[in-house]
């Protein structure tokens, strides 16, 4: 979804997940905070892009004062969980390469009392995000930031369909001068 809605704003995707993992999945978030913070700082220097990813302990500091609009994917966690599994498969099956240094280990997913495994992320952050965000939608600190809440996949489908078809509406003329 992010490449596509960068896509349609001509703007870059800042994938977190990019500027955070090292090679053998060393987080450098983890290992050197202030080094990923750099990192965050400096790809979102320009004056548009797109966030991928959450690290709000991170954005929220760093970006969300300079953010017009958040986009929250707030799906259900069976529906999370299958896509975590199946993405993980097919990422494990074609050994692609993650972020130019890493390839998915099927079976440590699988693990879910492993801090290693996406599926344990996924059960021990999915409330927690949504107890934040929801809190964050009301905080006057934030009222400056348009939050987009998608709770279905028909929801996130249909705006960004929405999203490319208002990229591809002309601008009218300079009539100005």
């Amino acid at each position: 979804m992010a490449r596509r809605l960068a896509a349609a704003m001509n703007a870059p995707v800042v994938e977190l997940d990019a500027l955070n993992w090292l090679p053998d999945w060393v987080s450098l978030a983890e290992t050197d905070p202030q080094a990923f913070e750099a990192r965050v700082v400096e790809a979102t220097a320009g004056e548009a892009w797109v966030l991928a990813g959450s690290y709000m302990n991170f954005t929220r500091r760093l970006c969300w004062g300079r953010l017009q609009s958040v986009v929250w994917l707030d799906l259900s966690l069976s529906l999370i969980l299958r896509r975590v599994v199946s993405r993980s498969w097919r990422r494990w099956r074609s050994r692609e390469l993650l972020w130019g240094t890493n390839r998915e280990s099927f079976l440590t997913h699988l693990k879910v009392w492993s801090k290693d495994s996406l599926l344990c992320w996924a059960l021990t952050t999915h409330k927690q995000k949504r107890r934040s965000l929801l809190a964050a939608m009301v905080d006057p600190q934030w009222a400056h930031i348009r939050f987009i809440r998608l709770t279905s996949v028909a929801e996130v489908d249909e705006f960004t369909r929405l999203i490319e078809q208002v990229a591809r509406v002309p601008e009218p003329p300079d009539t100005q001068g």
